[in-house]
């Protein structure tokens, strides 16, 4: 027994190989985050020449912010491309979140019926309808554009974040019914059907069993659905002109007579980026729920 105890350990390599992979990936992933927030803090003979590591590279200069108003000194006057900024954020932000929390609503609630009661729509089935809804994701964006480029005028919806709202929410929404018909299936109808005996209604026992247990799931929708509409740009540049614009629109917009203004464009995309990072973060534990739920039984 001593002598078990003290032989060597011996080396993992699988860890070691799984553990690099992975490192490996990360730098991989976080490299055009890196690029981007370091590509705003450059001008444009350090852009041209492709420094990256700041102070060693290139001095880091506020060029890009300073165009946009965002640096430490023009933050404090009046800027109009910084008002334009703040407008679309703001836009972005509502049509991204209403959207996304419409979305989850409907989408919860249409993926709690296919999960727990068997529809006949003529020759369709719960799996039919469930593949229909999915569906609707192959259609390229282009050949939506012009069916709704021409009801849009006539409902008198374009240039307007109800309008972005109602198409984002229309976009999202399959993927989010699929997200939570998996997370309603992983849910023992057993605890349903106990809530259901001990005499709470079928909006009962959903509310006070089935909803707080597919919460996480549901927080993981609205993240996903948040991040598409967010990063959403053909049909806010197609069916906005002033005031409904949104960020991505505005991002690329960052042209100039003699070219891409690239700092500027860094500037803004790591300002959009910024929201989603924070949320990210701190809705971490949600995410890492919602995506494992249903896996173990």
């Amino acid at each position: 027994m001593q002598d078990e105890e003290a032989a060597p350990r011996k080396f993992d390599f699988s860890r070691i190989f799984i553990y690099g992979a992975l490192s490996l990936w990360a730098i991989v992933c976080l490299f055009p985050i890196y690029w981007t927030v370091t590509t705003s803090f450059k001008v444009a003979k350090d852009v041209q020449k492709g420094a990256i590591v700041p102070w060693v590279g290139y001095n880091p200069n506020w060029l890009g912010w300073r165009s946009l108003g965002l640096s430490p000194d023009t933050i404090g006057r009046p800027s109009t491309v910084r008002s334009e900024f703040i407008g679309r954020f703001f836009n972005s932000v509502i049509t991204s979140v209403s959207a996304s929390l419409l979305a989850v609503l409907i989408g919860s609630l249409a993926a709690y019926g296919l999960s727990r009661f068997a529809y006949k729509i003529g020759w369709m089935r719960n799996k039919d309808i469930s593949f229909f809804f999915l569906s609707q994701l192959i259609l390229p964006p282009v050949v939506l554009a012009l069916p709704f480029l021409v009801l849009y005028k006539e409902l008198a919806l374009l240039d307007t974040t109800v309008g972005l709202i109602l198409l984002y929410t229309l976009m999202v929404l399959p993927i989010v019914i699929w997200i939570m018909r998996d997370q309603f299936g992983g849910i023992p109808i057993e605890l349903e059907e106990a809530a259901l005996v001990d005499g709470l209604s079928i909006w009962g026992a959903f509310f006070r069993i089935v909803f707080p247990l597919a919460a996480p799931g549901m927080v993981a929708a609205f993240i996903l659905a948040l991040v598409l509409c967010w990063n959403e740009y053909f049909f806010a540049a197609l069916l906005t002109a002033t005031h409904g614009k949104t960020l991505p629109v505005m991002v690329a917009s960052q042209t100039g007579s003699q070219g891409i203004n690239w700092w500027s464009m860094a500037a803004l995309s790591a300002a959009a980026i910024a929201p989603l990072v924070v949320i990210g973060i701190v809705l971490e534990r949600y995410i890492i729920k919602g995506m494992t739920a249903g896996s173990v039984k």
